[in-house]
């Protein structure tokens, strides 16, 4: 009996023991499985594509790097014509008109008969003529028609310089100056051109809420015509950040923003925070480090092809 007893806690720690090594050793097993499907993982996610293949796709890379990022405010506006670039000119007497000479989008010279009119009183013919150098941009007469009134004549312009209205919002007033660069652009096909106001209302629109700025610009080509709708953009700041990329450069991966870096013979997608931002820019501030070479432009062909091959191994 007494051989028994002393037996008993020695049994008990031995079983003890071999629970606690099993345990230990289920966990590291468990561990390096974990590590071992990780590898694994990153592995799968590295997508291999050749120099022929990037060039065909117009895949493009880039250096990590510092840049500036410029801050602007956007502002609606509109295509005028320039007061002092436009004349009406009407016939000075009533009559008959005897004669038309020139049409809508007719270029004349200031001096240049427009029309010929035979007056009521005098029975003589006058001439109607072009007060500047322009295009016919409206006509209001007939020949055999009856003027007495100024709704007939012509307007001619002078659209070899324009200006631009733009309609400054009061949360903008404080950042756009006298002076300052203004990038104009009126969309798909149409050049940005550059221009600098020249001029802001002092009073507010009493229906728009918003002040006047403007923006003289040349047109010799005749591609800004009065009445188009524009865009200014006004650069408010301009600030020098650690990391920025393009915006080409990002992609959308399982509900994360990624950019694709150069991972030994490929390219792996790396999750990465942005910070501030324009219409072409991100600031970086977590994931991509300086000097790392990234996916700059058609990163979504890699996306594909990863999804592409994540598919396919599910699918197996």
């Amino acid at each position: 009996m007494k051989k028994n007893k002393v037996f008993l806690p020695l049994i008990l720690i031995i079983i003890f023991s071999a629970a606690i090594w099993s345990c230990g050793s289920g966990q590291e097993s468990h561990e390096t499985a974990k590590e071992t499907t990780e590898e694994h993982h990153d592995e799968e996610q590295i997508v291999s594509i050749s120099p022929e293949e990037m060039k065909e796709f117009g895949v493009e890379t880039a250096v990590a790097g510092s840049g500036l990022l410029q801050v602007h405010v956007t502002l609606p506006g509109e295509v005028v014509i320039p007061p002092d670039n436009l004349a009406h000119i009407h016939p000075r007497f009533p009559g008959i008109v005897k004669e038309v000479r020139k049409t809508v989008g007719d270029r004349v010279k200031k001096g240049e008969v427009l029309a010929i009119i035979e007056s009521n009183e005098s029975m003589s013919d006058y001439a109607l003529k072009s007060l500047i150098d322009g295009t016919v941009i409206e006509m209001h007469m007939t020949r055999g028609e009856m003027v007495d009134d100024d709704q007939h004549g012509f307007v001619v312009a002078d659209l070899r310089k324009v200006w631009i209205y733009l309609q400054v919002y009061q949360k903008d007033l404080p950042y756009v100056h006298k002076g300052q660069t203004v990038l104009i652009s009126a969309g798909k096909g149409m050049p940005e051109v550059k221009g600098t106001i020249s001029y802001i209302a002092p009073v507010i629109d009493e229906i728009t809420r918003t002040a006047e700025a403007r923006v003289v610009l040349p047109n010799s080509n005749g591609l800004w015509k009065p009445g188009l709708f524009v865009t200014g953009r006004v650069v408010t700041e301009k600030i020098k950040v650690n990391l920025a990329i393009p915006k080409t450069a990002l992609e959308n991966l399982n509900g994360k923003t990624v950019v694709f870096v150069r991972e030994g013979a490929g390219f792996k997608p790396l999750p990465i925070h942005i910070g501030r931002e324009n219409d072409s820019l991100v600031e970086v501030v977590h994931g991509l480090k300086p000097g790392q070479t990234y996916v700059s432009k058609n990163g979504f062909i890699l996306k594909a092809e990863l999804l592409k091959s994540e598919f396919g191994d599910d699918e197996h």
